[in-house]
Formats: structure tokens, sequence, C-alpha cells
């Protein structure tokens, strides 16, 4: 039970269905607490919600605000938002003409973070990646942690497993600026990046939310290897998979394919063990020593983690095979800022480079991409078509909004005329439903097809299934 909130208090979430303020939701109701939200679509995340009792409108309107104050009028009701939501949400306009008291959705996880010993996950990419490795690892060495993360884990098959445990494994986010509002004891911080570009305006602001972050955790971890992480943070506490010097956790790969990956684990420059983890791809080996390094710090057994170590999965939308099509090969992925793709991309060459060494027929790798926020174009335009163009074909579609508006006329044939300069074999092709349409004439037999974006485009499998193709 939340010790800082009183049993009668009631939650109702204005947009209930995103994937950070669903979890937040059932951590509450978890917690015996009511809980009512809204959004405008239906998803996997408000149907969960339905069934744990939750009351959720598939609109947004004043009249469910009315509705919600009459019906807990004997409780002390939280509205509560992110920062998606926007000052003209017909809700939040009925709120704030009534004064009625509404918090963001942060203040509300760090009141559940407080209750536990809390792992905080930060960084710029592989938060919910290594959200999830370390929730698999602590939920089977101590059968005593909870998680609240940004992404399904595939050992909850949920975003949120909050019971009455020790641990907290808690996903925090930076693209707000909220992040300074967590308290952890354990602060991780995978590395840091230029993003978000619709709320800071250089790295520097970034580096500077993070530095709060820092000092508001007992314990840091931070990632060696990550120049900016290693030039403005300092902590006894370091991992790298480069190097065994002036790092307290390493592994260093020595065979990393489409698979798995071979490591030699170190600790304070000491070799432990050679570990066989079920993952490939470099990025994902960093995610996952920090998830050991993080559980080698609360005082996990190092053998009892290597005996776990086989069951670590990828949180969906993280190179997720969604199936094959007609010897088509088609693959998820929630990158959405030049650096993920180019780590994405390096592992789809990784199976494809497999495929030619057991296969005679050529493989190709394709890339379709949803950009996601004029304003993250406008800023990486050069960098998304030079990691873009790497791809043997590229379809680029429509950007991707998520609320913002296009004051300055962003489109995406500003990425795709950078990378014809580069790769010829570059289109423009407006949705996924236009894709669908012409899927034959634009992929061929045995394509790796990499779909990229952080919108609605992971609906694209849905799309082709229905078209029965």
């Amino acid at each position: 039970m939340v010790k800082e909130l009183i049993p009668k208090n009631h939650f109702h979430f204005i947009g209930v269905g995103g994937i950070g303020m669903s979890a937040i939701a059932m951590g509450l109701l978890k917690n015996g607490y009511s809980v009512s939200g809204s959004d405008l679509v239906k998803n996997d995340e408000t149907y969960k919600l339905e069934k744990l009792g939750a009351i959720i409108f598939n609109n947004q309107v004043g009249q469910n605000i009315e509705f919600i104050t009459s019906k807990f009028n004997n409780k002390l009701i939280n509205f509560v938002v992110s920062t998606a939501i926007k000052p003209e949400n017909k809700e939040l306009m009925y709120c704030k003409k009534k004064n009625l008291p509404v918090k963001h959705r942060s203040e509300i996880l760090a009141m559940l973070m407080r209750n536990y010993t809390t792992l905080a996950v930060g960084g710029s990419h592989g938060k919910t990646s290594t959200s999830t490795f370390l929730s698999t690892i602590l939920e089977l060495c101590t059968h005593n942690s909870s998680s609240i993360t940004g992404g399904i884990i595939p050992i909850y098959n949920s975003n949120c497993h909050l019971e009455n445990t020790e641990f907290l494994v808690a996903e925090v986010d930076e693209s707000d600026g909220t992040i300074n509002k967590y308290k952890s004891d354990i602060g991780i911080i995978n590395n840091i990046d230029f993003d978000h570009c619709d709320h800071f305006s250089n790295l520097s602001e970034v580096i500077s939310s993070f530095t709060s972050f820092a000092e508001n955790s007992k314990k840091l971890l931070i990632n060696f290897d990550c120049k900016t992480t290693r030039e403005n943070f300092h902590s006894d506490s370091k991992w790298s998979n480069i190097t065994t010097k002036n790092v307290a956790y390493a592994i260093i790969p020595t065979v990393i394919n489409e698979r798995y990956t071979i490591g030699e684990y170190y600790e304070n420059g000491n070799f432990i063990s050679s570990l066989n983890i079920p993952i490939p791809g470099s990025h994902n080996l960093s995610n996952i020593t920090a998830a050991i390094a993080a559980s080698r710090m609360i005082g996990i057994d190092f053998l009892e983690i290597k005996k776990n170590i086989k069951y670590l999965k990828l949180p969906k939308k993280r190179f997720e095979f969604r199936g094959e099509i007609d010897e088509r090969h088609l693959y998820d992925d929630y990158a959405h800022h030049p650096n993920e793709i180019k780590e994405t991309i390096k592992l789809g060459r990784l199976f494809i480079k497999q495929k030619h060494n057991n296969e005679s027929q050529k493989s190709r790798l394709i890339a379709i991409f949803q950009p996601h926020r004029y304003s993250r174009v406008k800023k990486f335009t050069k960098e998304f078509a030079e990691e873009l163009s790497k791809a043997d074909v590229i379809y680029v579609t429509s950007i991707y909004d998520a609320g913002e508006i296009n004051e300055e006329k962003i489109n995406s044939e500003i990425i795709t005329d950078l990378i014809y300069k580069q790769n010829k074999n570059v289109s423009y092709i407006n949705n996924y439903h236009e894709i669908t349409k012409n899927f034959y004439n634009l992929t061929q037999k045995g394509d790796l097809i990499l779909n990229m974006g952080a919108g609605d485009c992971h609906n694209f499998w849905s799309i082709l299934n229905d078209k029965k193709l």
C-alpha cells in the first residue's frame, strides 16, 4: 500500500492509455485504490485496466470529470496528466476551471517509488530494455521485486508488476525534465544523448536534468563507455563493454551473433566467469551489463545471476519478430533517434550475415521508418539520413506528430532527399496502408524488414494480416 496516500484517494488519468500512464494506473489499482481514466484510443492497456476495475472513458470531455466528482464525492480525487496532455484538453480545462487538484504523472510515480528499495533506470536510450533485464534478474533471483516501466516485460507480460516487495525497478523518463522528481536507492544512467528537442535546447540542458537525478540517488551506476556520461558524472560504480580498467563491472564480448552473445565478466578488474547471454547486439550487452551490475550492488549472488541469465528476453517492440509473409521476415523496433536506428540496423546486418552463411539466396535489409515529432526531424535530418542510408532499401512514411504543431511545414521528404544522395533505393510512402497495398512490389522473398519508429507504426503487422496478403 502506498503509505503517503490515504486509502480514500481516487485517481483519474487524462490520457490513461499511454504506456507510462497505464503502468502507474495499474500500480494504484493493484494497491487497492479506485482508478478511472480517459483516452481517445482503446488499446491493450486500457482493456487490462478495465478488467482490473478501472472506469475508462473513450472520449475526453468535461462531463467525464463531472461524473467522476459525483461518483467519488466521498474521496479525495487526484487528476493526473502527462506532459503529452495539451492545455486545450477539455478534461484538463474543466479541472482548471473548477480548481480541481491536477498532478503530473511523475509526482505519482515518485510517491510509489518511496515505498521500496528502488532501482531507477534512466538514460537517453535503452531504459526499457535495461529495466526489463533488471526486472527479470531480480524476480528470478529474489522473488521479492516489483517493476513499473515504459514497456511490456515478458516475465510479467505487463508494464506494471507492483506488489508488496522489497525491491522496485522503475523506468524514469527525462523527456520533459521531470526526472528531477525521483529519489532512488540506486540510480542508473545508461547514456546521455541530445534528444527531445521539443523540451531541451541543447545537450547541456539534458545533462543538467540528469545531474538532478544523480544527486537524488543514494548510489549512482553509470556507463563508462558513453563519453558524455563518463565526463560529466563521477561514481565508484561504473560498467563497460570495452575495458576492465577503472570500472567496477565489465563484460567483454568474445562472440556476438544473431542469436546470442558470449562475454567474459569482470568485477573490479578481476575475471569472474564467462557468460552465455541469449540476447544479440552490442547495445543490448551494455544494458545487460548494467542490469547485472545493479543486481550485484544490492547483494545478489553472482552464481544466482549466472543461473538465470538464460531466461532474459527483450521487451516488446525491441527487435521484436512479428512474423513471416511469403518468406519476408518482419521485425518491429522502437528506434526513433539516429543512434537507435544505427544499432537496430547493425543488429539486422548480423541476422542477414548469418542467413548468407546458411542460404544461397541473397537477403536484403529493408528499413521502413516512421519519423516521430517534427522537432526531432528538424534537428536530426542529416543524422537520420546517414543511418537509414545503410539499409539496402528504405521507405520513409509521414511524420507521427505526437501532438506537435507543424509550424515550419517539416515533412519526411527532407529525409528521403538526403538519403537519395547516399542510397538511391529510397522512397517516400505516405502511410502503412499504401505500403500494404504495394507490399509485393516493394519487397521480395528473403527480405528482412525492419519497421522502426515510436508512433503507430507498430500496427503494420496487423494491417498486413487484415489485408490477408
